[in-house]
């Protein structure tokens, strides 16, 4: 997206500077290794730019003096553009002598001029509202342990806030000019002056932004400074030592029992960070809730498979003992008999609906108190009124602009990048590729269903009982379903991990070629890209399992062959259900070991790595400028894979929870690593990220909410379709008493017999007939519902199969409507702005009007107030004739 830096000459516009300012002053490190000052100890450093000085390779790679010329020569004219429109350089050389670092300092009138132009809010009155007691407040002396510690980390007193505006200065809360524009804005502002100062201007092509610069080479890192250390406190005289707080208070492990401190982190880090950690903390504190409760169905699951009538049965030597099974494979299966399930129970049971209910109803919880709690946030950190027209254009968006169009809303006419067929084509382009590499996915998974079939024959050959006498202990689980269920949940996590990385790419070249004009537009754009791709990625193979496999097999004699060849694959014989878990367990468990290992060690291996192999001496006598550069730099793309892997996450725990209640748990424990390991990495081991404003979450709101109500459906059909809930409330409640069965009271004793058709082993067709048998017998059982062989519709479907139909399908829509129906009644009642806010936005308003507007309107009287004395002393001057008008 980016010109590239052609090696041929070219020639500068002249820079309207006097001589003496065209180029950057250089001073000496002044031995003061935490300072964040200037050498002349009173400008404040905003921003650091790091060059390589290649004077000192100029000799030894005399082949790149052009390459070399060219980077000085635009560096020199970025510099002396950001001193023409302000800035203060100071330049001071490393201590090895290597490289370069440009500190930059904005004087007071520039964080004046751009604080108006991007609209920062700033104090105009402390707040005068009284803030209401809470009724838990006698339990703060327990609470108070969980809490940051208030002598380190102490609460700012609240102010009500209005945009900025230079020209009423003295109607905003200035207490001390230097610190009236807190570290966080003022590095706000450095980088908007940054992307936007041109480097190169050659005819009417002008080149401009830090962003290009640091692509082409011409520096090498910019970068806000951190204030300190994150394990020793500054010396300097009047440090915050925010950092260092941060880290005591939050990042370090032993503080991880210890609620955030978001007012700190969004001080610190700006709010699109603070946003981020309160939604992670919130949703882990939520996820508590859902964690008992699913570890509660765990163990009455747990508890109750030994009691379970239909799952005695199975392996009771006069009921289940007695039955034989068919092949679930062509001529080398074996018939089978008596497998436990007393696994099956622990997950497939009457706790299971009710957590299933259960979550439904979370989840609306969860993003309704989310909502209010967002907008106490919003309210707390001024981002209320923070809207897409004050946020900035990306500087590769105003690049690119070379086409005239009518704004529709001002009706002024504005330059824009493209036309608006251009704008089609762009977009187009964009679907398209998202489509295939969709489809691209599917083509994955239907290799893993076929690697499924061919596994499953190979497993069937060789798992036999005499080859796992040495594993006693796991010979009932080594079953070929379960053996080919592991290993293709393996590789699918595989084909996950490597198709996230292709896409990754092609995902962001896409979102830099539709070229959004804001940087919201830009990760909206791209977050909706990388969802929909993950979300096939990594549910497809759940899904196939929850609502494909086993669904269309046929029966014995008349299987059904995927591609002519390879026989649809069965579910497992303790049913679909447990594999759905094994698969869920194994991609939750290894994704979140794979990420976490991934986020601790990765950054600290390459700082180890990068003062390794660049020589750096220790930190201890390094100015704060060259400890920082060691550091490694953020993504471009900031936080956006936190907040997808969190939202996948989110998506495994709602989506098929049905199927493992212990799901919740798992989320919960990662999350609460997840945040300290976050926490830790940001500050410990990354340089300070430009703050940024955010008022929400962005595009993974509505994302969220779509899950919530995708939910609701997957679970009732998991249920419905892939557990056997529905078959044994059918016979419990229908087919255990006359006229279908023998009982006079409801039971499932039987139900295991009921569920088994029969088939005749003789009607087999030759390429499905087993080669080998121990069983001397007539029939085999298999699952489904069909009448018995030697009845007038023998293999076709019985009263019973369309008894179950109706029951799963009525299932569904009673549920899917009581929970939906509930979730609409939850959003109405509980509002998504608390009172309390809005009274106080209600009351910054008025303040706002009165003290920024009706103060206007008091300056124009009082300077008409002469002209009106003076008018009204002339008239009465004048003699009553010339008074009279003439009608």
């Amino acid at each position: 997206m980016y010109e590239t830096m052609e090696e041929e000459e070219f020639e500068f516009e002249p820079v309207d500077l006097p001589e003496e300012l065209l180029f950057c002053p250089q001073a000496e490190f002044n031995d003061k290794p935490d300072s964040l000052f200037f050498n002349d100890g009173v400008r404040r450093i905003d921003y650091i730019l790091v060059y390589e000085d290649e004077e000192k390779k100029k000799e030894k790679e005399f082949e790149k003096r052009h390459t070399f010329q060219r980077r000085k020569t635009r560096r020199e004219y970025f510099e002396a553009s950001l001193m023409k429109m302000g800035m203060e350089l100071e330049a001071t050389r490393s201590v090895n002598e290597k490289l370069m670092f440009v500190k930059i300092h904005m004087p007071w009138d520039m964080l004046c001029t751009y604080a108006e132009v991007l609209h920062i809010k700033v104090p105009i009155q402390p707040n005068d509202l009284s803030s209401r007691p809470s009724p838990w407040n006698f339990l703060s002396c327990i609470t108070k342990k969980f809490y940051p510690d208030e002598e380190l980390i102490s609460k700012e007193t609240e102010f009500f806030t209005a945009p900025f505006e230079k020209d009423r200065l003295e109607y905003f809360y200035i207490k001390d000019q230097d610190m009236f524009f807190t570290p966080s804005m003022r590095s706000r502002m450095a980088f908007y002056i940054l992307s936007r100062a041109p480097y190169e201007i050659r005819g009417k092509t002008k080149k401009f932004g830090i962003t290009k610069l640091l692509d082409g080479g011409v520096y090498k890192a910019a970068y806000p400074l951190h204030d300190c250390r994150f394990n020793v406190p500054s010396k300097e005289e009047g440090c915050p030592n925010e950092r260092y707080l941060l880290y005591q208070e939050w990042a370090h492990p032993k503080s991880f029992y210890k609620m955030q401190p978001l007012d700190l982190i969004r001080k610190y880090y700006g709010e699109k960070i603070g946003i981020y950690f309160a939604w992670l903390g919130f949703y882990t504190i939520m996820l508590t809730l859902a964690a008992v409760v699913g570890l509660g169905c765990f163990i009455y699951g747990y508890k109750t498979q030994e009691t379970s009538t239909w799952s005695k049965e199975v392996c009771d030597p006069d009921i289940g003992g007695q039955i034989v099974m068919c092949p679930q494979c062509d001529k080398d299966c074996k018939y089978w008999s008596c497998i436990d399930l007393h696994k099956l129970c622990i997950f497939d049971n009457f706790g299971t609906l009710v957590f299933a209910v259960f979550m439904s109803i979370w989840v609306t919880l969860f993003l309704e108190f989310w909502k209010r709690y967002q907008a106490e946030l919003e309210y707390e950190w001024d981002t209320v009124e923070f809207l897409e027209q004050e946020e900035p254009s990306r500087p590769e968006y105003e690049a690119k602009c070379i086409y005239e169009r009518k704004n529709p809303v001002t009706g002024v006419k504005e330059k824009v990048p493209y036309t608006e067929c251009g704008r089609c084509m762009r977009v187009s382009i964009g679907i398209g590729t998202v489509l295939f590499w969709i489809l691209l996915i599917l083509a994955s998974i239907v290799a893993i269903t076929v690697y499924r079939l061919a596994a499953f024959f190979a497993f069937s050959t060789r798992l036999r009982n005499e080859e796992l006498e040495g594993l006693e202990p796991l010979k009932e689980y080594v079953t070929p379903q379960m053996a080919t269920s592991v290993t293709a949940s393996l590789i699918s996590f595989v084909v996950i991990m490597i198709l996230n990385i292709l896409y990754e790419r092609v995902a962001i070249w896409i979102t830099d070629f539709e070229l959004p004009r804001t940087k919201t537009d830009y990760e909206n754009s791209l977050t909706l890209k990388m969802f929909l791709f993950q979300f096939v990625n990594y549910y497809s193979s759940c899904f196939y399992i929850a609502f494909a496999k086993g669904k269309a097999v046929g029966f014995p004699g008349q299987p059904v062959y995927l591609l002519g060849k390879y026989r649809n694959e069965e579910c497992d014989p303790g049913g679909c259900l447990i594999e759905l878990t094994t698969q869920l367990s194994i991609i939750m468990g290894g994704k979140a070991i794979w990420n976490n290992i991934q986020e601790v060690l990765l950054p600290w291996v390459k700082n180890v790595l990068f003062r390794y192999c660049k020589s750096m001496p220790s930190n201890s006598g390094l100015p704060r400028w060259e400890q920082d550069y060691q550091l490694q730099p953020i993504s471009k793309l900031g936080l956006f894979y936190e907040y997808l892997e969190m939202v996948i996450q989110f998506g495994f725990v709602t989506l098929f929870v049905a199927s493992f209640p212990l799901a919740p748990v798992l989320a919960l424990v990662n999350n609460l690593f997840e945040i300290r390991v976050d926490a830790w990495k940001i500050t410990t081991q990354f340089r300070r990220m430009v703050p940024e404003k955010a008022q929400h979450i962005g595009a993974w709101q509505p994302i969220l909410q779509g899950v919530a109500i995708l939910a609701v459906a997957t679970n009732a059909m998991i249920i419905a379709f892939t557990s056997d809930m529905i078959p044994r409330l059918v016979y419990y409640w229908s087919f255990s008493v006359y006229p279908y069965g023998d009982s006079d009271n409801h039971t499932m004793a039987g139900y295991i017999n009921s569920s088994l058709s029969i088939f005749n082993i003789s009607d087999f067709p030759e390429q499905s007939r087993p080669l080998s048998s121990s069983y001397n017998m007539a029939t085999c059982r298999y699952r489904d519902f069909r009448y018995p062989p030697g009845h007038y519709r023998q293999y076709e479907y019985n009263v019973r199969y369309w008894h179950v139909i109706a029951a799963k399908m009525a299932f569904i829509i009673v549920v899917e409507h009581v929970v939906y129906f509930t979730k609409f009644i939850l959003s109405y009642v509980i509002p998504d702005v608390p009172y309390t806010v809005k009274e106080q936005i209600k009351r910054e308003k008025y303040l706002t009007q009165v003290i920024l507007h009706e103060t206007n309107l008091k300056l124009v009287t009082k300077r008409m107030k002469p002209y009106r004395e003076e008018t009204t002393s002339s008239l009465q001057k004048l003699p009553p004739e010339e008074l009279d008008l003439d009608f």
